[in-house]
């Protein structure tokens, strides 16, 4: 079971570098370690960013900062019981 404080941790430690608001999913690529290959784990869960994106619905763009945007994909995440 992956733990979801885990995820947010890495996922706020990747996407905080982009340039807020973002108004699509392209604007988190330059801010990733190692862009779309970037790798998110926790317990059972690996996914990749390019592989987020083919899994959420598309977002409710814009998102002003860090928190909204992982708070989404986490609940998208949850709602797809992928964690």
């Amino acid at each position: 079971m992956a733990d979801k404080a885990e995820l947010r941790e890495q996922m706020i430690d990747a996407f905080g570098g982009a340039d807020y608001p973002i108004n699509s999913p392209m604007d988190l690529v330059p801010a990733l370690p190692n862009g779309p290959s970037t790798k998110f784990e926790s317990g059972d869960f690996s996914m990749t960013a390019m592989e987020l994106n083919t899994k959420l619905g598309g977002g409710d763009f814009p998102y002003e900062d860090v928190d909204a945007f992982v708070d989404d994909v986490l609940a998208q995440l949850e709602a797809q019981n992928e964690i």
